[in-house]
């Protein structure tokens, strides 16, 4: 029997011990579906945040992933960690030193065979003068170009400098760089130039198992009942950090639009729930004011994962309005739950929602196409509904779903051990 494939895999954060945003799943994931498939996998991240309240600093438990924690000095005035521009070009990259450092130490003794490394986390690894392991290199969202959004301030570009060397250093030397989508593979080319078959693309993905353990269609039932709402009203739901990139206040405004006299939503009762918390809460609700549909708007605010789940299986449709973005595993898990999604053109979600099939696609930062698809769903059939949410949940399973991600990952580290000369001169 051949020795098992020994992975490390090196992040700045982990679900749940530093979070549960989108890195922080992805990294949980990754390393838990690997050990699935047999693989041993070393995470190479921070010791547990302070919001952590876990008895043990290992949230796997499982003998097949092994936890090496690497600390994370947050310098002063540098903000909450891994969270602001000063802190990410600073003690966010002083980590990846450390941490690509304990990389190459695990590689130098033989205990591993490839080095997988997220962001500018792996620094110390690209940066070694010989790499005795293959590098794996998954620069996530690019945010540090303004890749996934409006052109960025002056003083944002200019603080992101070290931090867009860091990540264009890494690209330089990895033997495959992974594009989360592909949508947007033209970004990563754009930005890190990599070399002929260099770029890959593996997607960011949800776990449908967990998505089905989580909530079902009674769940869907009872949040509902727990919040007043009534069999018969049409549940457009959000679900995201609010923050002013997600676009909430211009789906306020197609909202408004939309429940015009004359227009599809003011003939009918309808709810919108926005499900997450955030420093743009204040101006979403403002905004509804504003646009006459506040009255409408239930802030769900922060929610467990198994009610986040539940309103999923509430929704009569997922609106996800948001003006630039990365993979939205938000959009994954509406999809998950068979809802067909209204989705704007941005960052990977053209790979997942299609316009006529299971959803709506409209160009972002335009409150008016916005509302015209919000209004076609409205009047659509709940038959048609229906079997776009199937196809949602069939585009998931055949492509974003972790047990199709992990073999198409490990396809990639089995012929990297098979194709690459190890110890390149960086």
């Amino acid at each position: 029997m051949p020795a098992p494939l020994r992975v490390a895999v090196v992040a700045r954060a982990v679900m749940p011990l530093h979070g549960y945003g989108g890195l922080e799943r992805h990294v949980h994931d990754l390393a838990r579906h690997l050990a699935a498939r047999g693989v041993i996998v070393t995470l190479i991240t921070p010791p547990p945040g302070p919001a952590w309240t876990g008895s043990s600093a290992d949230p796997f438990g499982s003998p097949q992933i092994n936890l090496r924690h690497v600390p994370y000095l947050t310098f002063p005035f540098a903000g909450r960690r891994g969270t602001t521009v000063i802190d990410r070009s600073t003690a966010y990259l002083l980590f990846g030193w450390r941490a690509g450092r304990a990389a190459l130490s695990l590689a130098r003794e033989g205990r591993v065979d490839i080095v997988h490394g997220l962001g500018a986390s792996v620094l110390g690894y690209a940066l070694a003068r010989e790499r005795p392991a293959p590098f794996v290199f998954n620069p996530q969202g690019l945010e540090e170009f303004g890749a996934s959004g409006p052109s960025q301030a002056l003083l944002k570009r200019i603080g992101y400098l070290p931090l867009r060397a860091a990540v264009r250093a890494c690209a330089r030397v990895a033997d495959r760089i992974v594009a989360t989508d592909r949508a947007l593979e033209p970004v990563v080319i754009r930005h890190l130039h990599p070399r002929p078959g260099q770029l890959c693309t593996v997607p960011n993905g949800i776990d449908l198992t967990q998505a089905d353990a989580l909530a079902g269609a009674g769940d869907g039932h009872r949040i509902r009942r727990q919040h007043g709402i009534t069999p018969d009203e049409f549940v457009l739901l959000s679900v995201g950090r609010l923050e002013e990139n997600k676009g909430f206040d211009q789906l306020a405004e197609a909202l408004g639009r939309a429940s015009q006299p004359g227009r599809a939503l003011a003939t009918r009762t309808w709810r919108w729930v926005l499900v997450g918390a955030g420093p743009f809460a204040r101006d979403i609700t403002r905004a509804a004011e504003r646009h006459g549909v506040a009255d409408r708007l239930l802030m769900a605010g922060r929610a467990t994962d198994a009610d986040v789940h539940a309103w999923y299986e509430a929704a009569s449709l997922f609106v996800h309005p948001t003006r630039y973005e990365g993979s939205s595993i938000v959009t994954l898990e509406a999809m998950a739950h068979r809802r067909a999604v209204v989705a704007t053109r941005a960052g990977g979600l053209p790979d997942k929602v299609r316009t006529g099939v299971n959803g709506w696609l409209v160009e972002p930062g335009d409150a008016s196409v916005l509302a015209r698809a919000v209004e076609e769903a409205a009047e659509a059939d709940p038959a048609r509904l229906a079997a776009m949410g199937e196809e949602s949940r069939q585009i998931v399973a055949r492509t974003f779903a972790w047990p199709v991600i992990v073999e198409h990952q490990i396809a990639i580290y089995r012929e990297l051990l098979e194709t690459t000369v190890i110890g390149g001169k960086a």
